[in-house]
């Protein structure tokens, strides 16, 4: 390959690094004359146009079906936690049989997500071996079945 000498007069653009803007209104023989390629008069010819949603005068589906439900703008996001989540942790050594189980854990062995604000203990599954878990809430009966193990249930 050879390199070769550049100086200011052979200095080019790449191709397609400039394009020639679309020229409206210069005749009916260009093909975008006249009207410069927006039709006929009215509301779409014009600027600003907001058409979405619209349906000729007509009531819009959007207005005709009823609303559903609600945001609920209190939720915290919580990750749910299930004695099977725990007993499958265990099971692949991921969490030694003393250890306490705590939401920075969980978050290091990315079971949780960051955005979610707290852990919700919930009695699903089985479990085998005592543990002690801190969360922001749990279900009367999975801190019930961690207790009968000899397990202890923090609630922060």
């Amino acid at each position: 390959m050879v390199l070769q000498e550049i100086r200011l007069n052979t200095i080019k653009d790449n191709h397609g690094a400039r394009v020639k803007p679309k020229l409206l209104g210069r005749g009916i023989g260009s093909g975008l004359g006249k009207t410069s390629g927006r039709g006929g008069k009215g509301q779409t010819a014009r600027s600003g146009v907001r058409l979405n949603g619209f349906e000729g005068g007509q009531t819009p589906i959007y207005r005709r079906l009823p609303k559903r439900g609600f945001v609920n703008i209190h939720r915290v996001p919580l990750f749910e936690l299930t004695l099977g989540k725990i007993a499958l942790l265990m099971q692949t050594n991921k969490v030694k049989a003393g250890e306490e189980i705590t939401m920075d854990l969980l978050m290091r062995l990315r079971v949780m997500k960051k955005w979610q604000e707290g852990i919700s203990l919930i009695a699903t599954g089985d479990l085998s071996h005592p543990v002690s878990v801190e969360v922001t809430r749990a279900s009367a009966r999975a801190k019930e079945t961690v207790e009968k193990l000899g397990g202890t249930v923090k609630i922060a």
